[in-house]
């Protein structure tokens, strides 16, 4: 997953405004208590943070891959 794709799917998901938020603000202990703008700065797979915050966020796993998939 590049880093473009996990921006849409933060949008889509979760919106623009509170999407934008919640990566630059919340901390998810799955990453190691970073929040996940840290976790990819550090350099973590996009994924692998999406996932984290679809595990935090409670998103379906049918939503987990955007509305077409």
């Amino acid at each position: 997953m590049r880093l473009s794709e996990f921006d849409v799917l933060v949008v889509a998901e979760l919106g623009r405004a509170r999407g934008d938020a919640i990566v630059a603000d919340h901390v998810l202990q799955r990453l190691r208590g970073r929040t996940a703008a840290a976790a990819l700065e550090a350099g973590e797979e996009p994924r692998v943070v999406w996932l984290a915050l679809c595990e935090e966020f409670d998103v379906p796993p049918e939503r987990r891959f955007g509305p077409d998939d």
